[in-house]
């Protein structure tokens, strides 16, 4: 499981936003939006935290992966 914190997101937009990008790099992945920790988790993909955090930060938010 790969843990993000994410500056920025502030409704159910949001967490709909983030939510598609990392689905559109990977529709298997699972990821859970924690809107009020500002956590974002995705786990079951085959992509890396790289590539997550972009698609996050292209959707106008901030990602910083959480060390394990």
């Amino acid at each position: 499981m790969q843990i993000f914190t994410v500056t920025g997101m502030t409704c159910d937009h949001c967490v709909r936003a983030v939510t598609g990008a990392i689905h559109q790099l990977d529709p298997a992945a699972n990821v859970q939006v924690d809107l009020a920790a500002g956590r974002v988790s995705v786990s079951g993909g085959r992509i890396g935290a790289p590539e997550i955090a972009r698609a996050i930060d292209g959707e106008g938010y901030e990602a910083r992966p959480l060390a394990a």
